[in-house]
């Protein structure tokens, strides 16, 4: 059993930075592959990125591609997912997911995850 908890979200201007952290509980979170995926008002849930248990591969949605960074830290049991150049659509509940085992290294569907932090909101005004 893994418990994800998000922090790091709030209101930000267009152009702006966050980052948003995710912390794991359990000894095994190093072996788990982790995303990030948002739920913008009215819409469906969606794959931001995705970072394998090592780190070693990391995969984005392209709309994110240049602006947002994922990262681990095993040590920390913590997922990182820095989001620069932030812009209105932007907007959404974001949120982290841990997947046991993924069909490649990485996951990137929501069926493929099997625990789901609470979501932090990021609101970006333009």
């Amino acid at each position: 059993q893994v418990q994800l908890v998000e922090s790091g979200g709030g209101l930000v201007q267009a152009g702006g930075s966050l980052r948003l952290s995710c912390a794991a509980s359990g000894r095994t979170f190093s072996s788990y592959a982790m995303g990030w995926f948002r739920q913008a008002p009215g819409k469906e849930r969606e794959f931001v990125a995705a970072i394998s248990w090592s780190g070693g591969s990391i995969y984005y949605a392209d709309f994110v591609k240049g602006r947002f960074t994922i990262s681990r830290d095993n040590a920390k049991n913590t997922v990182y997912l820095q989001m620069n150049s932030l812009n209105a659509e932007d907007t959404a509940v974001y949120y982290c997911a841990a997947s046991r085992d993924p069909p490649s290294a990485i996951a990137t569907m929501l069926d493929e995850y099997d625990y789901w932090g609470q979501g932090t909101q990021v609101p970006v005004s333009s």
